[in-house]
Order: C-alpha cells, then sequence, then structure tokens
C-alpha cells in the first residue's frame, strides 16, 4: 500500500485544519524563506535592450516587445519565439528576483535543500549588523511625532544630488537612480508601518507617505519605460516599410507590426510595466498560500472513490464525481470533495496572480507541482507559430510555437464565457483570448482594470495584424467580431475606464498619481501641467512634500529632454516645491530650484528666503550656494536688503512734527541693522551696501534713533570707499566713478559727519553736565572745619582745572565737526556732488528732509555749545554762516525756527552788553 493509501486508511477525511499541520515540510520551509527574503529582496531597473533583441513574451498576447529605444537594427529581426517562449517579463522592465525568489529554482529542491537555503538567509539576515541597524532605526523613528516624515527626510537632497551628478546624456539613469532612492524609503516605511499599531495617528501618515512614495517608484518606472521609446522613436528618421515576404510566419509578422506600430509597442510597455507592480506584490500574496507538493491531483476525491470501491464499503454521503480526467467535474456536472474544490480555488487564484504579475512560466511550474500538468499545456499554446525551415535551408531546425493557435484561443475564449468555471479560472482563459468582458469581473483596482484593457487592445491589435497577413488552415475557428474589429485608442481605455460601474476604480481614478500615470501613458503633457495647475490653485496643504518633490523633478526631466511644458505652471510648481523646502528647512537645496525660475522671479524667490536667515555662517553659506546654482547674486543680496529696509517702513517724516517718537531700537530696527551683512561679504558689493546703509540710516536719522544708525555705520568695513575705488581702477576705467556710487559715497560721508557731531555733542553735553561743585563753608566753623574747607577748595580747584581743559577740548572738537556739516563742501551737506546720476525721486525727497531736520538742529546745538562756553562773540558769527548765500542754510529753517534762533542770538548779544561790548562783542569807542 503506498503512503496514500496508508493515510487514509487510518481514519475520515481530517479537516482543513488538521490539514494545516500535514502541509510538508518542503512546503512550511518555503513559506518560511518567503517571509525571512521579504526584507532583502528588492527590485532594481536595468537598461532595456535593443528592440532588434526581444520582443517581450506575454502569453495569449505575443506582446512583450522590448523596443528600447536604445537601438533598432537595420534588419529589424528580433527573436520573438524564443521570448515568447518563456512566459517571463519584458526585459524592459527587468527586476531582480521579487518575494517568490526564483521559484524555477525553488520548485526543483528538495526538502535538505528547503532547510538550508532556509537557515543560511536566517542567519544572514536576522544576524547580520545591517539588520541590527535596520531595526534600531526604525524603533527611533516610531519616537518621531511623524515617523513617515522623519524617515523619508533625506528623500529632498538625495533627488537633488542625483539630479546634479547626472548629465543629460544620462537622463534614464537618473530616473533609475530616482526609483531606487524611493524603494529603499518604502523599504523602511513598511517595516515602521508594521510596528505602529494600525488605530494610531502615526500609522495613517505614515502609511499615506509610504503609498506616495511606492505610487512615485513606479511612475519613474513608467517614464523611463515610455520615454526611451518615444525619443528613440523621434530620432528615427527612415520610415517604416512593410516588405512583404512569402511564407511570412506569425511570429515574423508580429515582429514587424512591434517595429512599425508605436501604438502597439507602447502599449506593450504599459502592460509590462502593470505587470512588474504587481511581480512586486506578489511575494505578499504568497505569504498566505500553502500547497501540497503532490504528485496526483484532486487526491481527496480519489481516496473517496477508492474507498467506495473497497468491497467492505457502506454506502452513503454525497454524490461525487465518478471519473477523474480534468473535464469530469464540468462533464458529469457533479463536485469535488471539498478539500480538492477549497484547493482548486486557491490555486487558480494564484495562478492568475502569477498571470498577472507577467509570470506564467511560474504559473505553470506550480500546476506541475500540484499535480496538474494538463492545467499547465493549457498556458502553453498561446505561442507564435514559426517554421524556420519552410524556405529551405542547410540545416533542419526546431519548429517554433503552436500551429493551431487559433483553435487554442477560440477555446479559451469559450472557456471565459462558460459559467460553470470558476471565476478565476476564467479570467485565466479571459486573459489569454483576450476576452476582456470577462477578465474584469477579478480586476477590482485601478492598476488591474487598466493592464486589462491595455493587454486586451494590444491581443486584439496583435490577433487582427496575424489575421490579416498570415495564411491560416483555421479560417473557420473565428473569435468574436467585436474583438476582431475593435478599433482600439489610448483614449478608449481611459474613457472605459470613467464608465466603470466599481466604485474603487473611480475613486482610485482621481488619486493624484494615477492622473500623472494616465497622462504620461498618453503623452499628454499639456493635460498633465491642467492638472498640476488646479491642484495647486485648490488647497495646497493638501499637496504632501514628496508629491511636490515628485512633480517639480517630473518638470525639470521634461525640461532635459526638451519636451514643452506649460511654463506658468512649471514655474508655479517650483514656487511651491520651494516654499516645502523653505517649511522644511531644507537650506542647502533652495538655491538650486530657484535657480530654475524665470531670471528675476528666482532672486525674488531666494531673497525672500534669505529674509529670515540670521546665521553668519548660514548667510555665507547661502550665498555660496547661490553663486554656484548661477543666481545673480549682487541682485539678491539687493533684494534681501530692500525688502527688510521697505519691510513696516511708515512715510518718511520730519521727526520735528512727531516728538514723541520712541527712540529706541525695536526688533524690527536690529533686523535692518543686521541686514547690511548680506553686502560686505563680497567686496564687490561695496558700493551697494553703501547705499543701501545710507537708506537704512536716513530713516533712522529721520526717527532720532542716533544709536541705532551708528551701529549700521559700525557694519560697513573701513575700507569701502577705497575698494570701490580699486575695483573700478582694476576694470581698467579711467574715468570717474558712476555718478550714483559718487553721490552714495558723499551721502556716506555725511551720515558719517552727523553722527560724529552728534555723538560729540553728547560727550561734550555730559561733561559739561558734571562740573566738580565748588565746597561751601558754614558759619562760625571750626579751626578743623576751616582747614578742611581749605582742602576741600584746593582739590575743588584742581578738579575744575581739569575739567575745564576737557572741557575746553571738547567744545573745540564739537565746534569743529559741527561746522563740518554746517559747511560741508561739494555743495553743501547731505547734497549729491554729481547732477548726472538716474534720478531717484524718493531719496531725494528723504534728503532734503533731512537737512530741513538736521541743520537747524545742529545750529541751535551749536549755539548752546557756544553760548554755554561763553562764546557769545562767536554766537552772533553763526548768524552769518547761515545768513550766507553761498550755503543758504536759512532756507532749511522754518519761520518759528528762524524767530527762535534770533532770539536765542538776542540773548547771545545782551551777554555781550553786560561785558561792556556793543551788541555784535566789539569793543566799545570812547
Amino acid at each position: 500500500m503506498d503512503p496514500l493509501d496508508r493515510r487514509r486508511d487510518l481514519g475520515s477525511m481530517p479537516s482543513p485544519v488538521v490539514r494545516e499541520a500535514e502541509v510538508s515540510v518542503a512546503a512550511r520551509r518555503r513559506s518560511a524563506q518567503k517571509r525571512v527574503s521579504i526584507l532583502s529582496d528588492t527590485w532594481s531597473g536595468a537598461t532595456p535592450p535593443t528592440r532588434s533583441q526581444t520582443i517581450p513574451r506575454t502569453p495569449g498576447l505575443q506582446l512583450r516587445q522590448p523596443m528600447s529605444p536604445q537601438t533598432r537594427s537595420a534588419t529589424r529581426q528580433p527573436d520573438v519565439s524564443a521570448i515568447l517562449g518563456s512566459g517571463g517579463r519584458s526585459t524592459h522592465l527587468t527586476q531582480t528576483p521579487g518575494r517568490l525568489g526564483n521559484l524555477s529554482m525553488l520548485s526543483n529542491m528538495d526538502d535538505s535543500n528547503w532547510g538550508n537555503t532556509f537557515t543560511l538567509q536566517r542567519s544572514g539576515i536576522l544576524d547580520s549588523p545591517s539588520f541590527t541597524e535596520e531595526v534600531t532605526m526604525s524603533a527611533a523613528l516610531l519616537q518621531e511625532e511623524d515617523p513617515g516624515e522623519a524617515a523619508t527626510m533625506s528623500m529632498f537632497s538625495c533627488f537633488l544630488q542625483f539630479f546634479q551628478t547626472h548629465t543629460s546624456s544620462a537622463i534614464f539613469d537618473l530616473l533609475q537612480d530616482y526609483e531606487e532612492a524611493c524603494r529603499e524609503q518604502v523599504e523602511i516605511l513598511e517595516k515602521i508601518v508594521k510596528r505602529v499599531p494600525s488605530a494610531h495617528l502615526k500609522f495613517s501618515k505614515t502609511a499615506s507617505i509610504l503609498w506616495l512614495l511606492q505610487q512615485e517608484r513606479v511612475t519613474w518606472r513608467l517614464l523611463a519605460s515610455l520615454y526611451k521609446d518615444r525619443i528613440q522613436s523621434a530620432l528615427e528618421d527612415e520610415p517604416m516599410f512593410d516588405i512583404a515576404t512569402t511564407n511570412a510566419s506569425e511570429k515574423m509578422v508580429v515582429e514587424k507590426l512591434f517595429q512599425r506600430d508605436a501604438l502597439v509597442r507602447q502599449s506593450q510597455l504599459v502592460v509590462d510595466w502593470l505587470e512588474s507592480i504587481a511581480k512586486d506584490g506578489v511575494g505578499d500574496f504568497s505569504d498566505n498560500i500553502e500547497f501540497y507538493a503532490k504528485s496526483v491531483y484532486w487526491e481527496n476525491t480519489l481516496h473517496t472513490l477508492k474507498q467506495r470501491n473497497m468491497s467492505n464499503y457502506i454506502g452513503g454521503g454525497r454524490p461525487l464525481v465518478t471519473e477523474l480526467d480534468p473535464d469530469a467535474p464540468i462533464r458529469q456536472k457533479m463536485p469535488l470533495d471539498d478539500l480538492d474544490r477549497e484547493d482548486d480555488i486557491r490555486l487558480l487564484k494564484y495562478l492568475f496572480t502569477l498571470i498577472r504579475a507577467g509570470m506564467t512560466d511560474e504559473a505553470q511550474r506550480l500546476c506541475k507541482r500540484c499535480g496538474q500538468a494538463w492545467r499547465a499545456a493549457t498556458l502553453e499554446g498561446w505561442k507564435l507559430y514559426h517554421d524556420p525551415n519552410i524556405n529551405g535551408g542547410s540545416e533542419l531546425q526546431a519548429v517554433e510555437g503552436n500551429p493551431y493557435r487559433c483553435v487554442w484561443k477560440a477555446c479559451c475564449w469559450r472557456m471565459a464565457e462558460d459559467e460553470q468555471f470558476n471565476r478565476y479560472e476564467r479570467a485565466i482563459y479571459a486573459t489569454l483570448s483576450g476576452n476582456l468582458k470577462q477578465l474584469l469581473p477579478v480586476c477590482d483596482t485601478w492598476e488591474d482594470t487598466v493592464w486589462a484593457h491595455f493587454r486586451v487592445m494590444v491581443d486584439s491589435l496583435v490577433e487582427q495584424e496575424i489575421r490579416t497577413s498570415v495564411m491560416t488552415m483555421h479560417e473557420n475557428e473565428e473569435l468574436p467580431r467585436e474583438y476582431m474589429e475593435a478599433n482600439w485608442t489610448l483614449e478608449k481605455v481611459f474613457e472605459e475606464l470613467q464608465a466603470t460601474n466599481k466604485t474603487r476604480v473611480l475613486e482610485e481614478n482621481k488619486e493624484h498619481y494615477h492622473v500623472i500615470q494616465k497622462c504620461i501613458i498618453l503623452g499628454d503633457v499639456d493635460g498633465l501641467m491642467d492638472e498640476f495647475s488646479e491642484w495647486l490653485s485648490g488647497d495646497k496643504k493638501r499637496l504632501l512634500g514628496h508629491l511636490l518633490r515628485f512633480m517639480t523633478h517630473l518638470i525639470l526631466f521634461f525640461r532635459t529632454l526638451g519636451v514643452q511644458t506649460k511654463e506658468e505652471v512649471s514655474v508655479e510648481v517650483l514656487k511651491t516645491y520651494i516654499e516645502v523646502l523653505v517649511n522644511g528647512k531644507h537650506t542647502d537645496l533652495i538655491a538650486f530650484y530657484a535657480s530654475h525660475l524665470p531670471t528675476e522671479l528666482g532672486v525674488t524667490q531666494y531673497a525672500a528666503f534669505l529674509e529670515n536667515v540670521t546665521e553668519l555662517d548660514q548667510r555665507y553659506r547661502c550665498l555660496e550656494l547661490a553663486k554656484e546654482a548661477g543666481l545673480d547674486v549682487a541682485t539678491v543680496t539687493k533684494t534681501v536688503v530692500e525688502n527688510i529696509r521697505k519691510k513696516d517702513a511708515g512715510e518718511f517724516t520730519h521727526h520735528g512734527l512727531a516728538p514723541a517718537l520712541d527712540s529706541g531700537t525695536t526688533e524690527d530696527d536690529r533686523l535692518k541693522i543686521d541686514v547690511i551683512e548680506w553686502l560686505v561679504f563680497d567686496p564687490a558689493h561695496r558700493a551697494e551696501a553703501l547705499k543701501q546703509s545710507n537708506a537704512i540710516m536716513r530713516n533712522f536719522l529721520a526717527t532720532k534713533k542716533h544709536e541705532a544708525a551708528k551701529e549700521v555705520f559700525g557694519k560697513i568695513p573701513q575700507d569701502s570707499i577705497a575698494e570701490i575705488y580699486n575695483q573700478w581702477e582694476e576694470q581698467g576705467m579711467d574715468s570717474a566713478l558712476p555718478a550714483e556710487d559718487d553721490n552714495a559715497i558723499k551721502e556716506h560721508l555725511c551720515i558719517r559727519a552727523y553722527l560724529e557731531a552728534h555723538e560729540t555733542f553728547n560727550e561734550w553735553f555730559m561733561h559739561m553736565n558734571s562740573a566738580p561743585q565748588k565746597p561751601t563753608l558754614i558759619g562760625q566753623a571750626s579751626f578743623t572745619e576751616k582747614v578742611a574747607h581749605e582742602h576741600k577748595e584746593s582739590r575743588y580747584e584742581m578738579d575744575f582745572g581739569m575739567w575745564q581743559g576737557i572741557l575746553d577740548s571738547l567744545t573745540v572738537d564739537v565746534k569743529e565737526k559741527m561746522y563740518n556739516i554746517l559747511l560741508f563742501v561739494n555743495g553743501g551737506w547731505m547734497v549729491d556732488v554729481r547732477e548726472d546720476a538716474e534720478e531717484d525721486l524718493e531719496r531725494a525727497h528723504q534728503m532734503a528732509l533731512l537737512r530741513r531736520l538736521c541743520l537747524p538742529m545742529i545750529c541751535f546745538l551749536l549755539h548752546t555749545v557756544l553760548h554755554n562756553t561763553k562764546q557769545y562773540q562767536e554766537c552772533l558769527r553763526l548768524a552769518d554762516v547761515i545768513s550766507s548765500e553761498h550755503q543758504k542754510l536759512y532756507m532749511e529753517f522754518s519761520k518759528d525756527q528762524l524767530r527762535q534762533l534770533l532770539q536765542k542770538l538776542r540773548e547771545s548779544s545782551l551777554m555781550i552788553l553786560d561785558q561792556e561790548l556793543d551788541p555784535l562783542g566789539y569793543d566799545l569807542q570812547s
């Protein structure tokens, strides 16, 4: 008795729960290996082969056309059957073994090999330092408020680095790097999601970013695949002509179809792309699937039938099939044993999943392992027929494909229509025959539905070409007219998607990345730009930073290829992305993206960012990055200073009209003081530094904020004027400085003179009011008190002499500095030395107001100094200075100010009269 029968004899049929424990050792080890391998298996893109190398294989479609735009050979004779025969994925989307691993290798392993493989992988992953580091890292990320965002923060700088290190000729290598970066982050986030409770807020945020990055990854893959082909098609000048070939086989016809027809070729690339996405997720599906490694199929039904044939069998039990050929359940309309039926359902679902992932070879191997070699044979009939010996030759070669493919395909169509079959079995044969109606019921997602339409479209176009170009002996095996005469277009596919009755597909059709993928497939760049514009016009906060990063780099990709995009939308995307970088404090990245904006706008955007950079080292770093990015640094720094200088600036008002102004330095004032640092990093910007500092100091002087003005003045290097002249001479200029620079230099000197005079007056005033107090002697003082008084008087006289000496020195100093203002050379204080400068009405207005504010005040202060130091005669001479037609200082006085000045001169004159001199201070004549 064989082991199977011996087990059957031990008792009744085991329940499904018991059967789980009886799964073979090999199956358990295989399942364990697959779960562990998820941590290490990755997808990596590869450069597609030339179109002359392969036509990728998809069962039933003869479609995996590897029409890579790398090269198309002159002969254009790809080996179709060799590719179609394996049923694997197109080399356009080559990837390393997915989570299933190499199933062809695994299927040949015995139990010992399974155990060894599992042990090696287990020790190699769980005990490796990299695995420990990943676990530690994911644990640390879980402490973050938003672990998904924290884990993916490096992608912003990573994408910029990739873009900068790839030349335009290596643009598709760049896309591969983008995809690889997304893959790495997806793996990290998958680990995080598994460790966070699903009800936690962190889970929803992280899962959202995970989905975005998964979609971004496959979108870069789609871009690389389609645009390689489109570029190559655009570069080819020679038209494609069909050359009639006698006895052309199906293989030869399809080869030429893929070579000349971009619609068929690129539609197949979309199929390949969608199948590559499915293959990425096959491992997750297979983790929950267990199969017997058995040599016969329907073993439970077989066992029951054997039991019933025994002589000691007691009748009973529900009816079952009485024969075990593959068609028996349908022919007899009788059921299988429940366990066999469950096995079949699970197997068929997994087979469809493999076919959906483009893994027909793996599906066939699985059928063989499960004892259903007949089912594997039904998946074989799609191969294109080709007889290389039909035109003669020296050697006999093997015939390829299925000469009765049309019969096989018609049978597949009828099986897909037969409701007696399981829905997944019908979907399998609908896929192979191009029966869209029967395929769609098992397509629940956007990707599945798009795949179904594109697969059927390519299948239909290929079949139409074969039927019109190849003579066949089986014309009676016709497929439905609607299939054979379908007029497929890319636009029609997505119109069908809009008409679906599946709510999930309709909702997913509106997802951002699916909209992007649709436009990429259609080649509708303008439509994509319109979608971007609509997203940006809405709530920008809903556009996550990673989506904006993708949108930005997609636009840069299009620009590199020379693909026209709507400029206003591209600019808006870049501006919004720059805002994301600013908010995320990605300081080192902003200059690069600002440089891709129009020149003026790029300067404006970068200047707005620099307004909030306060640390000196960081400012220097930002300017270096701007220079490397090609931004106009001089204009940027000028814009930064002007923005802050004009921020919250009220009307420039004569402070004499607002005596209650607070002259203290505020936080806003501090920003305006420090902003000048932007202009002193580069000596070439010294002229602009002078102009901007003058503008800031004019406002401070008008509001009596002299200390703030002095701080601004201190920000300007002392050698700035000399540096301006040196740079002018280094440029080989023999003429005078530009008028604007000349006037800025004079204004700088005027302000310096004023600040020095004001500071010296403050010192004089403080010293004047700190005179030593003369000691007094009380009446009826004792001898001791009188002696002490004499000592105090002696000390007072010494202190007063020192005080008087300092006062005299300060008086001379303050007089000189004030006269420097009143008698300023080259036209007067705050008067431009050059009149040929570009007109600046605001500056001229401010300078005129400062003359009317400061010059009368300086006169009053000077009179105070002279009067309090008893220089009365010089007080009267001040009137000559003010009334002089050379300086015309009297024009800066108001009537009230002139009246006050005359009153003060009158007081000085009276003091002169008290000294027995005439009113002007001269000796009276006898």
